[in-house]
């Protein structure tokens, strides 16, 4: 499972393994609930859950109660990508709840920790192969 945390002072975002043996902590947390950072090694910080989506790839809405799968006919929203006004579409659509199938935790940080932001958002190394060069 992998927890995508956001800063939106900062407006960057980075994705973190979350261990296998923290991740019992996290089952039946819904959208909008916020969670502990310590979790996934970030202390001192507060999570909100914004999203989820399984490791199929089906994306969760915050209507569909629990854990389960439904086919919805919908217009807009998590789901649906350019619809056209007027138009809906029946797509495969998760429950909002946290479960053993989800795969990946979209966050929003809530509360700010002892860590910089440097920490938390280290820089991609750049490709030793163009210095090279």
């Amino acid at each position: 499972m992998k927890i995508v945390y956001s800063d939106k002072k900062s407006g960057k975002t980075a994705q973190v393994e979350v261990p296998k043996d923290h991740e019992p902590m996290l089952l039946g947390k819904k959208i909008g609930e916020t969670i502990d950072g310590g979790v996934v090694g970030m202390d001192g910080y507060k999570l909100q859950i914004t999203g989820l989506s399984d490791t199929m790839g089906a994306p969760s809405r915050r209507e569909v109660d629990g854990t389960r799968k439904v086919y919805m006919l919908i217009a807009n929203g998590p789901g649906i990508v350019g619809a056209k006004k007027g138009k809906r579409m029946r797509r495969l659509i998760r429950g909002n709840t946290v479960s053993a199938d989800t795969g990946q935790i979209n966050t929003l940080i809530v509360e700010y920790g002892t860590k910089s932001a440097e920490e938390l958002f280290p820089k991609k190394a750049k490709a030793e192969s163009k210095e090279e060069k």
